[in-house]
């Protein structure tokens, strides 16, 4: 596996690409190798009361936006070094709203295979799929949120 970006670069790169995230403040807090060969990256979304529903807790639109944000930030931190021969793109994702969340959240975002695997099939000529997993829970640890997230490397055309 490529060598992962720095948090930083890895935050500049998130914010300049993702407009929306910027506006909500996402913060990109965590990103490392996991033991299967994958990534990980935690990102927080701030409690800001623009951003609330009627119950008091982050909008379900900001939360999906956490989750997919995170996501987005696996799929580039473990396939940036991809970028001038394929595109990623997301096919399709899902959320599960668990439990009221107050107060900030924050998703970890996990690559469901290794990145060799999915280099290899592009480098084999096919446009990889994979799944991202993403777990958003409050900062006592409360799961209030679940995201599965299916991407793409989808192959340049010359």
């Amino acid at each position: 596996m490529a060598a992962l970006p720095d948090l930083e670069t890895l935050a500049a790169t998130m914010t300049a690409a993702v407009p929306f995230a910027r506006t909500l403040g996402i913060r990109y807090l965590e990103v490392e190798p996991d033991d299967a060969g994958g990534v990980r990256v935690v990102v927080a979304l701030p409690d800001v009361a623009e951003f609330h529903n009627h119950v008091g807790g982050p909008h379900a639109g900001a939360m999906f936006t956490l989750g997919e944000t995170a996501s987005g930030a696996v799929v580039m931190a473990a396939f940036g070094a991809q970028l001038e021969r394929a595109t990623p793109l997301a096919v399709r994702a899902d959320i599960a709203y668990r439990k009221l969340a107050l107060g900030e959240v924050r998703a970890t975002a996990r690559l469901a295979r290794p990145v060799a695997d999915v280099v290899a099939e592009l480098d084999a000529g096919r446009r990889p799929e994979f799944e991202v997993s993403v777990e958003i829970a409050t900062l006592d640890g409360t799961v209030t949120g679940e995201m599965r997230v299916l991407w793409t490397l989808r192959p340049n055309r010359p």
